[in-house]
């Protein structure tokens, strides 16, 4: 990965050599039964961002910033169980969280003139699947980054056992009724510190000030817990057969798929090919799993030209 590719500032240097804040503000909408928080700025079209665990719309800020400076409105958003959202104790299947994003999507009038262009990673792409899969008619394109999405892709198989156990096991280890919180609460910042590490390449890209802030985050009662029900859903019996139940149908816009070299790879595009009718995609070289914090100049520029 070449320098440009990279954050050039981290931590809070971003914030104050960015301005960041006098383009973005944080905002609140309620959908449904729940209160869903999102930081926005900029004009243009507009692109909703996605994010994953252990995460919030955070994981967006390097990328925000260029898109907004690119000429669009951008929306990063927690869904429920995330970030400053409402963390209830139920609805964490995909087909519940993507019904979320669609409305908030119609709560904050995006689709007015016409369907908007959407991005998730991680879990953000597990849910961004799921809406363009459920809600079609929202999507203009879709970029999907680095994830395996249940049901429909499979994990590398072309690496030494010791850094397949190193990227895979937390998928289990989730899934698991309490023992997370057990092990993990009071322990956030020193839990992310490692967890980081361990999945990055660009490990510079996510500073101490910046693994605080997620554990902040993630301490707020609910979270983890939050967590937790999204993976027992999402590979639970009914969310398989729900996803390979939208696999019946391609999608039909232009999806984008991102794969990192030290992640998934090539494999997302390989198991995504199949699930649409223009499907493309690239792997980032020099990048681990949290591509758009390790790569963010880069992913900012693919995404607007993608979209």
């Amino acid at each position: 990965m070449q320098e440009q590719d990279k954050p050039r500032h981290v931590g809070q240097e971003f914030f104050n050599r960015s301005n960041f804040w006098q383009t973005f503000r944080h905002g609140h909408i309620r959908v449904g039964e729940i209160k869903m928080h999102y930081v926005e700025g900029g004009d243009g079209e507009p692109i909703l961002l996605i994010p994953g665990w252990p995460q919030s719309w955070y994981t967006w800020r390097y990328v925000m910033d260029d898109l907004v400076k690119a000429g669009r409105r951008v929306i990063a958003l927690d869904p429920r169980g995330m970030g400053d959202s409402d963390a209830p104790l139920d609805g964490y299947d995909l087909t519940t969280a993507a019904a979320d994003i669609h409305g908030f999507v119609t709560a904050m009038k995006l689709t007015e003139r016409g369907p908007i262009d959407v991005a998730g990673h991680d879990v953000g792409a597990w849910i961004g699947y799921a809406y363009a899969a459920d809600w079609p008619q929202d999507i203009r394109k879709i970029a999907l980054l680095d994830a395996l999405i249940p049901g429909l892709s499979v994990p590398r198989s072309d690496l030494p056992s010791e850094e397949i156990a190193l990227r895979n096991w937390h998928f289990a280890f989730n899934r698991l009724n309490d023992l997370p919180e057990i092990l993990i609460s009071g322990r956030e910042e020193a839990f992310l510190t490692w967890f980081f590490r361990a999945k990055s390449q660009n490990t510079s890209a996510i500073a101490a000030e910046d693994i605080a802030f997620y554990a902040r985050q993630m301490a707020v009662p609910g979270i983890l817990r939050a967590a937790g029900c999204y993976y027992r859903a999402a590979f639970g019996a009914e969310g398989l057969a729900a996803n390979r139940h939208r696999a019946e149908t391609q999608l039909t816009m232009p999806v984008r798929v991102f794969g990192a070299e030290r992640s998934v790879g090539a494999t997302m595009l390989e198991a995504l090919k199949p699930l649409g009718i223009d499907v493309t995609g690239v792997v980032v070289e020099g990048a681990g799993h949290y591509l758009p914090e390790e790569a963010g100049p880069r992913i900012a520029r693919e995404l607007g030209m993608f979209f």
